[in-house]
């Protein structure tokens, strides 16, 4: 094998720059001085340029078809040829793209989110309308660039969720869709019947940091491997599977920001805590696509955090960390609290039954925008339309509660979108397939034993890193492609319990 172990050694020298730029960035976001931004953007953008030249040269490309000939005829379970074949799709991305339209795409992002953010505070779409234009005509480029056979979309989704279609992500949205939209406009009539009033009443930062921790340490955070910090917003991210580093935010006036917070940004990093450490290192180490990452943090943040059982364990523990603020309000009016829909106008603000509603209605109007379906300057009524369309509510603004509430389009993000609500209908689907295999896992939640959860993650998802794409992981799992039941039955169950419809 000895191509392969020279290919190994190549793309070793790859992390190491992009792990040490990672650590730039983390950096940047939780310690740097706000003077040190000019300096910290150029010495980001030498160790992308040198990380990006060094992979992206012919060299590695011969060395990928001398290493698949060594390889050829062997399974993917095999960590030498599970290794060629995702470098070799993470090296067609990355040398298919000219350099001009890279830098480009780059400098058309930074621009981009200046006039975003002064559009946005000052709610004037059509401020944004020409920089919106530029975008959508660089990410027609970028499919272009990239390939695809059925839609242009296909090639900007694979950058996020590799091996996954346009049509599989609009089959998925249409059965949610039709079940969805009439169900959530049940529960919207009856929205009074649970009171929010707990969880608005103020928590001081250093016991909700306090009470965050010892959470996420018990469900499996190794912080003899990580650590938490503060940061303006939630983020994970990794030097090695051995040092794998999360922050969260504080509100005094609204305790589930920081602890759910914690939660989710827990569940990635346990999954990248996961990866075999015989994948330390290599491309192989780390989550296999942004929607099963997202499945990892949703499954703990929402199936185990906002459950039942989970509370009927810490309650006890909250209300003796904030006595004042809980000790008169029981369990069931609690959960009921973490739990309550509401007509929120902001995607980040929207709870579990509306939140996939405002990622459907993205996915449709960016792919309709890239297949010019709709012109930029029509995108303003055509949101305002779908929102009216799926939860009953439109806009007063432009800015933070209507078109301009994203940062993603000002950052060239086309197709990211849809792998938010892939993670909850995975989260949902491998959650019934953990309760299948291991019926205790509830009643161990309810004991605050998290281990029976965790080491079923471990050995099916997190163990693998980037071996399997991402619908091969999910039939080897659980014997079917991804579907949206799981998450339609999981949201029903609860939500017509908690507001008796």
């Amino acid at each position: 094998m000895e191509k392969v172990d020279q290919l190994k050694q190549r793309l070793a020298d790859v992390v190491n720059l992009r792990q040490a730029a990672s650590l730039l960035g983390w950096d940047q976001q939780v310690n740097m001085p706000s003077g040190g931004a000019h300096a910290r953007a150029e010495q980001l953008a030498t160790l992308s340029k040198l990380a990006h030249e060094m992979f992206a040269s012919d060299d590695v490309g011969k060395l990928l078809d001398e290493a698949a000939a060594e390889v050829a005829g062997m399974d993917v379970s095999n960590n030498d040829a599970a290794l060629v074949r995702v470098a070799r799709h993470d090296y067609d991305l990355e040398t298919r793209l000219p350099t001009a339209l890279v830098e480009e795409i780059a400098r058309t992002s930074t621009l981009a989110h200046e006039v975003w953010a002064k559009a946005r505070a000052e709610n004037n779409f059509a401020a944004f309308v020409p920089m919106l234009e530029k975008i959508f005509d660089l990410m027609r480029q970028q499919a272009s660039a990239l390939g695809y056979t059925d839609r242009p979309y296909d090639a900007l989704l694979d950058q996020y969720e590799p091996n996954m279609k346009t049509a599989d992500v609009e089959r998925l949205f249409e059965e949610l869709r039709t079940e969805l939209v009439p169900f959530v406009a049940s529960i919207f009539e009856r929205l009074d019947a649970v009171d929010r009033k707990p969880i608005y009443l103020h928590y001081p930062e250093d016991k909700q940091a306090e009470f965050g921790l010892k959470v996420i340490k018990q469900l499996g955070y190794d912080m003899t491997r990580g650590r938490q910090d503060k940061s303006v917003h939630p983020f994970t991210t990794t030097f090695s599977i051995n040092d794998v580093r999360i922050t969260t935010r504080y509100y005094e006036d609204y305790m589930p920001t920081a602890l759910f917070g914690s939660i989710h940004e827990a569940g990635h990093a346990m999954y990248e805590q996961g990866s075999d450490q015989s994948l330390e290192g290599t491309m192989l180490a780390g989550g296999t696509s942004l929607g099963v990452h997202e499945s990892q943090s949703r499954l703990w943040e929402n199936v185990v955090g906002r459950s039942r059982g989970f509370w009927r364990y810490y309650y006890p523990q909250l209300q003796a960390t904030f006595p004042e603020q809980l000790g008169q309000v029981d369990l069931e009016a609690f959960y009921r609290a973490i739990n309550s829909a509401s007509r929120s106008l902001i995607r980040v603000e929207a709870d579990e039954v509306t939140y996939n509603l405002h990622i459907m209605l993205r996915f449709e109007l960016e792919n309709a925008l890239l297949e010019e379906r709709l012109a930029v300057k029509d995108l303003r009524d055509a949101w305002n339309a779908k929102m009216e369309q799926y939860l009953g509510i439109t806009p007063p603004n432009d800015g933070k509660e209507g078109v301009l509430q994203d940062v993603h389009w000002s950052s060239c993000l086309v197709g990211y979108f849809p792998t938010y609500s892939l993670g909850n209908f995975l989260a949902a689907q491998y959650w019934d397939k953990a309760l299948a295999d291991v019926p205790s896992i509830p009643s161990d939640i309810e004991r605050g034993d998290f281990s029976t959860l965790l080491d079923w993650l471990r050995q099916n998802i997190h163990q693998y890193g980037r071996k399997y794409w991402p619908p091969e992981l999910t039939e080897r799992i659980t014997g079917e492609s991804i579907q949206v039941r799981s998450f339609l039955k999981y949201l029903k169950t609860k939500y017509t319990e908690i507001y008796g419809v």
